[in-house]
């Protein structure tokens, strides 16, 4: 077997991000699709007579770990879009192929922004029961188009009326758009049980669940619970006996402790989270992806009185709550619920967590290695480090003390190969 070719990496900085300090120079040695070397002494040792060497010298700027986004949804947003709410009605004029030749779009931008690493949480229309999500992931994985890695999730679990139900979010008649499980509506135990079962036959890695209100749909209250205690708890057991883990949209403090309980691994927003609750999230481990720059950015000008007058309400409690949770220890991983944030905008959010209490190398931490150990892939993504998959980027300056340089990516190498070179 021919050995793998190796690309030599240079530039000024590099962030080691366990000791959370950025050293110089940075010489990252990468073989095939994994990092081999970081400042290796010898740079000749181990290269075998013949093999294909390229050096690529980025001078004045500080390589990073390839930043991930664990709450996003490529198949909405992006392309012929307005900023804002609402939000087109994709659900009843977008066909599932011209869905996802959109989302192939917004997979480049996100790629280009730097962002490697994405979870795609929940589809929220008809679509026949096709996993559109998943064929985007193997058709990156495949080389067939430009994007980042995908842990997808299928279809989003949500109850009749459910902040999920796409028929809720479009304000549509009975009887317009009939769903069923393989298409994420599911109500009672034996339901929620085969709907999770449905999406992990077909190719999801991660379980979505609606558990509670949302601020930006037509269903119940945010802070109302939408699955009993029972439906969470089958959701979370059917998930993980296949090694699969759950995100959860929860904004209210009931809901949040509900999921917490069940075994959930993930709260997506937990807007309304009091501190005993987030205490209670730190003994069980459960992860926190916050959303936050969603709360001060989002375009609610031409959305429906009632929506704008839940935003009112909740955005600024839900700023309040991140910085309780930082101070509590909470597992906070990044996620920028994009298209409420704009395909490409991710790393606004980092600036969001550093405006709400987080250290600059913290905000990171939360994009790399936390969001690493959210989907069970720290053993190679979220460090510069040998063994690890060669996904690099780079910015200027020293984003350790300016976290706004993470906005202006100049390189992203995924997997070995380069995807934008400024």
């Amino acid at each position: 077997m021919a050995a793998a070719p190796i690309t030599i990496l240079r530039a000024r900085r590099w962030l080691d991000v366990d000791a959370g300090e950025v050293r110089s120079p940075a010489v990252i040695v990468v073989e095939g699709d994994r990092i081999s070397a970081v400042n290796p002494t010898d740079l000749a040792a181990g290269v075998a007579a013949g093999v294909d060497v390229a050096e690529i010298d980025l001078g004045d700027v500080t390589l990073l770990p390839g930043l991930m986004d664990m709450e996003l949804n490529l198949l909405i947003g992006g392309p012929e879009t307005p900023t804002g709410l609402p939000l087109p009605m994709h659900g009843v004029q977008d066909d599932p192929a011209y869905r996802t030749l959109r989302a192939t779009v917004n997979a480049r931008t996100t790629l280009h922004a730097g962002f490697t690493t994405v979870r795609n949480l929940g589809l929220m229309v008809k679509t026949g029961g096709y996993l559109l999500d998943v064929a985007l992931a193997r058709s990156i994985e495949q080389g067939w188009v430009e994007g980042p890695r995908i842990i997808p999730a299928g279809h989003a679990v949500t109850p009749y009326g459910g902040h999920l139900d796409p028929t809720v979010f479009q304000r549509l008649a009975p009887g317009i758009m009939p769903l069923s499980v393989a298409e994420g509506i599911a109500n009672g135990v034996a339901d929620v049980r085969a709907c999770v079962r449905y999406q992990i036959r077909h190719g999801a890695k991660v379980i979505k669940v609606s558990a509670s209100g949302g601020v930006m749909s037509h269903s119940t209250g945010p802070g109302a619970q939408q699955y009993s205690d029972e439906e969470l708890a089958a959701i979370a057991d059917e998930a993980h006996r296949a090694d699969i883990r759950v995100a959860a949209h929860a904004v209210g403090d009931r809901a949040v402790r509900a999921c917490v309980r069940a075994g959930i691994d993930c709260i997506e927003h937990g807007f309304l989270a009091s501190d005993e609750t987030l205490r209670m999230m730190v003994d069980h481990g459960t992860f926190l992806v916050s959303t936050t720059y969603l709360t001060d950015a989002m375009d609610i000008a031409r959305a429906a009185p009632e929506l704008r007058r839940k935003a009112a309400e909740v955005f600024p409690r839900a700023r309040a709550m991140l910085p309780r949770a930082v101070a509590a220890g909470v597992r906070i991983a990044c996620g920028t619920d994009a298209p409420a944030v704009p395909h490409g905008d991710n790393a606004k959010e980092l600036v969001a967590l550093v405006s709400r209490g987080m250290t600059p190398v913290q905000a990171l931490r939360a994009a790399t290695v936390t969001s690493a150990e959210l989907i069970g892939l720290d053993h190679e993504l979220g460090r510069l480090r040998e063994g690890y998959l060669a996904d690099i980027i780079a910015v200027p300056g020293d984003p350790a003390q300016d976290i706004t340089r993470t906005q202006d990516v100049r390189f992203v190498m995924k997997d070995g190969h380069v995807h934008k070179r400024v």
